[in-house]
C-alpha cells in the first residue's frame, strides 16, 4: 500500500519537478494534487521530495526489468545485451527533465551516497536480469564497471539533442567497447610475467563474496 501511495505521489510530483526540482515545494504540491494525507505522505517519505526522487529512479529500474524479461535476447552477444539494457532503461524514462533535476540533487554532497546507491542498484538490476551468477570479486567488478558506463551515458543523454538520441547510443557502444578492451587487457596482464608474479597477492580478492541480502552491501569475506 505504501509503495502505491509513493508512486501516486511521484506521478503528481512530475508536473512540478521541471519548475521546482525535487524540492519541498514540489513535495507539497504533489501531496495536494494526489490527495494523499499529508501525515501519511510524510511517514512514507520522511525526506520529502528526496524520497520521491529515489522512488522515481527505482520505478524506472522496475520498468526496465519488466522490459528485459519480455525481450528476446537469446541471439544477442553479451555485450549487446548489456547495451540493450542500458538503452532500454533510458528509453523508458517518462520525464528527461526529472532525471536532470535528480542528477543535480544527487550531486549535492549530502545526497551523493544516495545517488551512488541508486546507480549501483541499476547496474545490479541489469546484471541480475541478464542472469549473472558470479558470487566472488567479479560480482563487485562487474557492477562497478557498469555503474561507470551507466552514469556516463546518462550524463551524455541529458545533453543529447540528436534524432532519437542516436549520438547517445553511439556513445554507449563506445563505452561498452572500452570495457571489452579493458577485459582483454586484464586477461593479457594475468598471463604476463608480472601478472603471474602478482598472482599470489591477488588471490586474496578471491576470498570476497557477494552480499547475501538484496541491498547489495556489504558482502562477505571468506
Amino acid at each position: 500500500m505504501s509503495q502505491d501511495l509513493k508512486s501516486k505521489l511521484v506521478d503528481a510530483a512530475l508536473a512540478h519537478v521541471a519548475f521546482d526540482g525535487w524540492s519541498p515545494a514540489t513535495f507539497e504540491a504533489a501531496v495536494a494534487d494526489s490527495g494523499v494525507d499529508p501525515v501519511v505522505a510524510r511517514a512514507i517519505c520522511p525526506r520529502g521530495a528526496v524520497d520521491l526522487a529515489v522512488a522515481f529512479h527505482e520505478n524506472g529500474d522496475a520498468a526496465m526489468i519488466a522490459a528485459l524479461e519480455g525481450a528476446d535476447l537469446d541471439e544477442m552477444r553479451f555485450r549487446d545485451k548489456v547495451a540493450f539494457a542500458v538503452r532500454k532503461r533510458l528509453e523508458l524514462c517518462p520525464d528527461k527533465e526529472a532525471v536532470r533535476r535528480g542528477s543535480t540533487l544527487f550531486a549535492l554532497p549530502h545526497y551523493a551516497p544516495t545517488g551512488t546507491r541508486l546507480i549501483w542498484g541499476t547496474a545490479d538490476a541489469i546484471w541480475n536480469a541478464l542472469g549473472d551468477t558470479s558470487r566472488d570479486f567479479n560480482w563487485y567488478s562487474k557492477r562497478t564497471t557498469l555503474s561507470g558506463v551507466y552514469a556516463a551515458t546518462v550524463l551524455f543523454w541529458l545533453g543529447d539533442e540528436s534524432e532519437d538520441h542516436a549520438d547517445t547510443w553511439a556513445f554507449l557502444d563506445r563505452r561498452i567497447e572500452n570495457v571489452m578492451q579493458f577485459e582483454k587487457a586484464k586477461g593479457a596482464f594475468q598471463k604476463s610475467p608480472l601478472g603471474k608474479a602478482l598472482e599470489r597477492p591477488l588471490l586474496s580478492l578471491g576470498r570476497m563474496r557477494a552480499p547475501k541480502t538484496a541491498s547489495g552491501f556489504p558482502g562477505r569475506w571468506r
